[in-house]
């Protein structure tokens, strides 16, 4: 009999138990299930969403546990994601609150996930003798947005400088001549000496001048400062000296070619305290006696006469007043440069091996890469740059040529190529223009993480405005791919202005929820380039965000037209779900 009655007992228990968990799933029925976002979203490869789960009161029964689990189906496969619990005991006011919890989810994305859907099943179970019921799975969030991933990877190639000025260069040759005082005429002395020699020499070369500048001065003593035309005829003596020269060597028409400037400093003491600046027969503070004086109160004249007080004033005027009566002559003559034509003819002679490496400087040489639109000419001549001065900057633009290569094709063969030399590069200099190329091969790689370090790298390195810009279009592009969408925005505002970097500004607006902004942005790329359909598609996403339902159309009948391999997509798209029933929606996309 007591058997009997231990089974009877045992058997009530299970009935019980058994009881309270049909109960619990029947409530689930009523269970509150919010997903955020809905539909789910990609950002950064990750599919990322937060779930609060609000179950009925008197739900949860003494001792029992009640699980939420959460699937990802898509296709013939699932995630299965960690369960929510609610156990009773956490729970003692569950008869007359509602149980709640939050819980925050990942998962990792990949391509076949776009379509599916997010489902979860309660599960409740008694942990005493392990039994267990389950509700039917139940489709919470469909998935997934992919809108993230239409950001355009941009690249770049950062040539460094090749050194070499093209434009006109002009190189200044001084003569001074020196006069006795109070006089503007030039001695047979100063004609004759080095100085007149050298001024001799030089226009006997009949060198391509632009300007001959002559300025005339005086020294400060009164003999000098009365007269005051004394400063300008000296310099006009030398004009008149440097033209008879020139009609000895016969110039003729080029004489007409060069621009003489006169010059006459008159009554000013800046000549004075340069000399003297330079002048070592006094001591500093003498020379502060001097300075205090021109420096002053009072007119030239007055501070002349105060100098004569000055106990070195005798010294002064022997020694330093004669140079400051002088004649200064400036000749601006061109520099001798080869023409664009010839470096490009010597670059290719030395490419083939018929001429010397010698034959052009490394600067005329990598210069020489920028006069051909050929990306095999540019490799051919910077591979000899390499070989001539294996410097880092011949190193650094080799790898830009094999970057832009790769933006042509075989990105992976020329990224490899281009970080070989760029690895070169960085071991010789750390260059903003060697860390904005590794960025753009690690993007090319599919590695924005890496590219983005880089980046920052090459901004540390206070890159100059054209780099700068170059540096901000990867930089943006990286940032999207990394859900950093703020950056992206100012990255981006900050790039090059062409299409491909406002698309890339327009989605990181969009994805910031910025979607005026966005919409503005996508309608100046496609003023860039009216061909860019993934720009108008773009400003659709926008548009049925707004609730523009006219420009959901107009904007995804232009990027149609433009690619009709975005039917499928919009087709498939969850930013379009509440117009896939529409008719006018559905014809677009025929």
């Amino acid at each position: 009999m007591r058997k009997l009655f231990y089974a009877i007992a045992l058997f009530g228990v299970l009935s019980l138990s058994g009881c309270a968990l049909n109960q619990m799933v029947k409530m689930a029925e009523d269970q509150n299930l919010t997903v955020t976002p809905n539909p789910l979203e990609v950002h950064a490869d990750t599919v990322a969403f937060e779930m609060s789960a609000n179950l009925p009161v008197k739900m949860l029964k003494k001792g029992k546990v009640y699980s939420i689990n959460s699937f990802y189906k898509y296709g013939d496969n699932e995630i299965a994601l960690e369960p929510v619990q609610f156990k009773a005991e956490d729970y003692p006011n569950a008869n007359e609150q509602q149980p709640k919890q939050t819980k925050e989810y990942a998962f990792a994305y990949a391509p076949a996930m776009k379509t599916g859907v997010l489902q979860v099943q309660g599960v409740a179970s008694d942990p005493k003798n392990g039994k267990t019921k389950e509700t039917e799975r139940m489709d919470v969030a469909p998935g997934v947005i992919t809108t993230s991933k239409l950001v355009e990877p941009v690249y770049f190639a950062a040539y460094a400088d090749h050194g070499y000025n093209n434009q006109e260069e002009l190189i200044p040759t001084r003569v001074n001549f020196y006069f006795d005082q109070g006089s503007p005429v030039l001695k047979y002395s100063e004609r004759r000496s080095d100085r007149g020699d050298l001024l001799s020499a030089y226009i006997a070369e009949k060198n391509a001048t632009r300007t001959v500048t002559i300025t005339g001065t005086h020294s400060p003593e009164g003999a000098e400062r009365i007269n005051s035309r004394l400063a300008k005829q000296r310099a006009e003596a030398i004009q008149e000296f440097y033209k008879r020269e020139m009609r000895k060597y016969d110039y003729k028409g080029l004489a007409d070619s060069i621009k003489f400037i006169t010059k006459d400093v008159v009554e000013d003491w800046s000549v004075f305290k340069d000399s003297l600046a330079t002048y070592e027969g006094i001591s500093s503070e003498e020379k502060s006696a001097y300075l205090d004086i021109v420096n002053g109160p009072g007119t030239y004249e007055s501070q002349e006469d105060a100098l004569h007080k000055l106990p070195t004033y005798n010294k002064v005027f022997k020694e330093l007043y004669p140079k400051l009566r002088v004649a200064k002559t400036e000749i601006l003559t061109v520099k001798e440069k080869k023409t664009d034509a010839e470096i490009s003819v010597l670059a290719k002679q030395i490419v083939d091996g018929s001429a010397s490496a010698d034959t052009l400087s490394e600067e005329e040489l990598m210069y020489a890469a920028t006069l051909t639109p050929s990306l095999q000419e540019k490799e051919a001549i910077f591979k000899a740059a390499t070989k001539k001065s294996d410097s880092w900057n011949a190193h650094n633009n080799l790898a830009a040529v094999y970057i832009a290569m790769g933006m042509e094709g075989d990105q992976d063969k020329y990224a490899d190529m281009a970080m070989t030399q760029l690895e070169i590069a960085a071991n010789k200099k750390e260059a903003a223009e060697v860390h904005a190329n590794m960025a753009t091969v690690e993007m090319m790689k599919g590695n924005p993480y890496k590219a983005y370090s880089h980046l920052q790298q090459a901004n540390s390195m206070s890159p100059g405005n054209d780099l700068s810009q170059g540096i901000n279009g990867v930089k943006g592009s990286a940032e999207i791919m990394m859900a950093k969408y703020n950056d992206a925005v100012s990255s981006t505002s900050n790039s090059e202005d062409n299409a491909t970097n406002l698309f890339n500004k327009g989605l990181a607006q969009l994805l910031n929820k910025d979607y005026q902004n966005a919409l503005n942005s996508f309608k100046e790329a496609t003023e860039k380039d009216s061909d860019m359909a993934i720009a108008f598609y773009g400003a659709a996403i926008a548009s049925a965000h707004l609730g523009n339902e006219n420009d959901v159309y107009s904007n995804l009948e232009k990027a149609v037209a433009a690619n009709p391999e975005l039917k499928g997509k919009a087709l498939e798209d969850l930013e379009f779900a509440t117009y896939v029933t529409n008719e006018q929606f559905r014809n677009i996309l025929k």
